[in-house]
């Protein structure tokens, strides 16, 4: 199968599995150069060293071409997919767009990389009525075995250079039952985390966050951040979920983290908050803001219930 051809017209997710500059060129510089013959908005978001090879591969094509640093598109799951969905929404008079879209894996902890395959995974569903061609790049050179395995899981069609391939491991995001979940590590002991179980005083549960999260050193502004986040879960959690409602914070080396869980019988989808909601759509935006707000967002299954935790980063900057 030709990787520029026969996949076109609705959303399509690759991921380019490459081992050397010339590969990551062969498909990366004639799938900018179709979409620019056709009128296609093309963005490349990818490492310095690939805008390089890119720049001087197209030519006088790459000014047409927009391009961005891995490290400044993605910071976090939730920012950067809205960001992609601002990108699409913009250009929804062209007639197609091209996205290259390199994640940035190194230099992240078990957690986040955990988050971000979901993300990739997430990504089939939060486009799927788009006509986004996403093509993201996983360099073998560089990059664990488990992240490339990972991109095998989240990506329907795999691209070698000049060929395209279906996926024999691709996992749809609403797949088998339980293939995507994650069940929720126990909070870290020291210091101990703190607990509260809470009713309809909503101002309640935004003082005792406020107060706990500076003492755990969490940064002002993101003490705001994360104060909004959680009004608007323990919301959720009295108006959707049952049984008993508890907020449980706490912090491991690099971050402030709040559990706000429910006992009650259903579960939201763990990517629930990656589809951003239609504006006239009456439930939904509440998972959609905070996932712009934190750092990261994880939605758990309980027995019974289900557990949001947040994460934000007590060193903003990285």
């Amino acid at each position: 199968m030709n990787p520029l051809h026969g996949l076109h017209g609705s959303m399509v997710h690759h991921a380019l599995i490459y081992d050397t500059d010339e590969q990551f060129l062969a498909s990366t510089v004639p799938f900018c150069r179709e979409g620019l013959a056709r009128g296609e908005a093309v963005l490349a978001v990818t490492t310095p060293a690939n805008i390089s090879l890119l720049r001087e591969a197209l030519g006088a094509d790459a000014d047409r071409v927009e391009f961005a640093r891995t490290s400044d598109w993605y910071r976090t799951p939730g920012r950067t997919l809205a960001a992609y969905h601002r990108y699409v929404e913009a250009r929804s008079d062209r007639p197609g767009i091209r996205i290259i879209g390199e994640p940035e894996w190194l230099g992240r902890d078990t957690l986040e990389n955990d988050e971000w395959t979901r993300y990739e995974a997430a990504v089939n569903k939060a486009f799927a009525g788009s006509r986004a061609w996403i093509v993201c790049p996983y360099d073998t050179r560089a990059l664990p075995v488990s992240v490339i395995a990972d991109a095998r899981r989240t990506h329907p069609y795999l691209m070698y250079g000049d060929s395209v391939l279906p996926s024999p491991h691709y996992t749809p995001p609403d797949g088998p039952e339980g293939s995507w979940e994650r069940h929720p590590v126990p909070p870290a002991p020291f210091p101990p985390p703190v607990h509260m179980d809470f009713g309809l005083d909503l101002s309640a549960v935004r003082a005792f966050t406020a107060a706990h999260a500076i003492k755990l050193g969490l940064p002002p502004e993101s003490v705001d951040r994360l104060v909004f986040a959680v009004n608007e879960m323990a919301s959720n959690a009295l108006q959707h979920g049952e049984g008993t409602r508890s907020l449980t914070l706490w912090r491991d080396v690099h971050r402030v983290i709040c559990d706000i869980t429910d006992t009650g019988s259903a579960t939201p989808a763990w990517y629930t908050g990656y589809l951003p909601p239609a504006p006239d759509q009456p439930s939904g935006h509440g998972m959609w803001t905070v996932r712009q707000l934190c750092d990261l967002v994880e939605v758990l299954p309980l027995a019974p219930g289900t557990l949001i935790r947040l994460h934000m980063d007590l060193d903003p900057t990285l």
